[in-house]
C-alpha cells in the first residue's frame, strides 16, 4: 500500500472540506480498467447470462458491509453508483411494502433524500432539525401523531453533510413504538460515518445500524474508503422482491439502473482487503485525533467551532473569509462551514490552515480603519 497525500487541485486548493480519504493508492488495479468492459447487470446474486462481470467479488463486498452493519441471515444487497441510488432503492421497497406510506426525513437529511421523494411521487413530512444536525424527536412524535393512521417511512442518517450528525434509531422506534405505528420502514443513509461508526466498540456505537432495528442501509465507497470513482453499497434484511429472469441477460433486474460498473466491486474489495478490520479501525482512529487536534488549534485562534463525538467533521461556527475558503475548498451552509479530516490529511496540513485562517483574520483587522475622534464630548455640556 502506498500513501499518498492530498495534493492542491487544479486550481491550487487543498481539499479539507469534502469528504474523500486519499491515503490509498489503487493503481495496481489499473490494468483491470483498460482490459475489457466489466458489467455486473441484473441482480448480483445470479451469475445471469453474459459472463464479464464481477458479482463474485461484489457479494463479497456486500457480506463484509452486511457483518459490519450487523445484518443477520436474511441478507441482500449490492454495489451502486453510490448513496444516492441506494437512498432511491430504498424509498421505493417501502413503497412497495407500504403503497400509502408517508416518507419522514429531517431538514439535515442529504439532498438526495427529498430528491428521491419526488421521483416516486411519495407524500413526505420534513421534521426539524436540532442545532447540530440531529433528528428532533419532539417534533418527530408531534408529526407522526398527526399522521398516525397511516404506515411510516423513517429516512434517517448517520452522519449528516455539514455536521456529522446520527440520528438514533432507538429513539425513533421509542416514538413509534409509544404512538402505536405499526406499519413501518426504516432506512439508514450512512453515507459518510456508516463504517468508521460500525469500527466503535459495541458500547460506543450509536443506534443506526440493522441490529438496531434499520430495514436498510448504504454507506459510499469513496468517502472513508476513498476508492477513486463514486459508489457505495446497499445492504438490506429484506431479500429482493422475487422477479421472473429477463430472458436477455439471464438474471432478475434487481436493481435500480440494471448495467453496473464492474470495476467498483473490485475496487471496494482491494480496500477493504488491504487494510482489514484492523486497519480500518486505526484509519478512523487516527481521523478523529486529526479532528481532536484541529478543533484545538481552532480554539486556540478563538474561532468558534464544535465537533461530534466520533466525529471526522469539525464545523466552524463562523465561516472563514472568502478566500481562505476558497484555497481550501470549505462549503458553507446556513452560516456554517466544516471540515472533514478524512485519511490522507496531515496535522501540517490542517495546521497550514489554521494559520492561514488566523492571518487572514489579522490583515482583515488590520484593514478596517480606526474610527477618528472628533473632539467633542459626549452628554451633557
Amino acid at each position: 500500500m502506498t500513501t499518498i497525500l492530498p495534493a492542491p487541485d487544479t486550481a491550487g486548493r487543498v481539499p479539507i472540506g469534502y469528504p474523500g480519504a486519499t491515503d490509498t493508492d489503487f493503481t495496481d488495479l489499473a490494468p483491470l480498467m483498460g482490459r475489457k468492459l466489466l458489467n455486473n447487470v441484473g441482480d448480483p446474486y445470479i451469475d445471469g447470462a453474459s459472463p464479464g462481470h464481477t458479482k463474485a467479488a461484489e457479494r463479497q463486498v456486500v457480506e463484509i458491509i452486511a457483518d459490519l452493519f450487523r445484518a443477520g441471515d436474511d441478507r441482500w444487497g449490492y454495489v451502486t453508483t453510490g448513496a444516492t441510488e441506494g437512498n432511491l432503492w430504498a424509498l421505493r421497497e417501502a413503497r412497495r411494502r407500504y403503497p400509502d406510506g408517508l416518507v419522514i426525513h429531517t431538514t439535515a437529511a442529504h439532498y438526495s433524500v427529498p430528491k428521491a421523494v419526488d421521483l416516486l411521487a411519495m407524500p413526505s413530512v420534513v421534521v426539524a432539525a436540532d442545532d447540530r444536525g440531529e433528528m428532533d424527536y419532539t417534533d418527530l412524535r408531534r408529526k407522526v401523531t398527526r399522521h398516525r393512521d397511516r404506515p411510516v417511512i423513517i429516512a434517517a442518517t448517520a452522519g449528516t453533510t455539514m455536521t456529522e450528525a446520527v440520528d438514533d434509531l432507538h429513539q425513533i422506534t421509542a416514538v413509534l413504538d409509544d404512538i402505536g405505528v405499526t406499519g413501518r420502514y426504516l432506512h439508514v443513509d450512512a453515507a459518510l460515518a456508516g463504517i468508521p461508526l460500525a469500527l466503535l466498540e459495541p458500547d460506543q456505537r450509536p443506534g443506526f445500524d440493522l441490529a438496531d432495528g434499520a430495514d436498510s442501509i448504504v454507506v459510499s465507497g469513496h468517502k472513508f474508503l476513498g476508492t477513486p470513482m463514486p459508489c457505495g453499497v446497499l445492504v438490506t434484511t429484506a431479500v429482493a422482491p422475487t422477479q421472473a429472469p429477463v430472458s436477455y441477460i439471464g438474471s432478475p433486474d434487481t436493481t435500480i439502473t440494471g448495467s453496473r460498473n464492474g470495476h467498483a466491486p473490485l475496487i471496494l474489495r482491494s480496500a477493504l482487503q488491504r487494510h482489514g478490520l484492523t486497519g480500518l479501525r486505526t484509519r478512523a482512529d487516527q481521523a478523529r485525533q486529526l479532528a481532536a487536534h484541529t478543533l484545538t488549534r481552532l480554539t486556540e485562534i478563538r474561532w468558534p467551532a464544535w465537533r461530534h463525538r466520533h466525529a471526522f467533521t469539525v464545523v466552524l461556527d463562523r465561516p472563514p473569509p472568502p478566500a481562505v475558503a476558497a484555497r481550501w475548498s470549505i462549503p458553507t451552509e446556513n452560516g456554517r462551514s466544516h471540515i472533514v479530516c478524512m485519511p490522507g490529511l496531515t496535522r501540517a496540513d490542517l495546521d497550514r490552515f489554521v494559520n492561514d485562517l488566523r492571518n487572514a483574520t489579522r490583515r482583515q483587522r488590520r484593514a478596517i480603519p480606526r474610527q477618528r475622534t472628533t473632539g467633542y464630548r459626549t452628554g451633557k455640556p
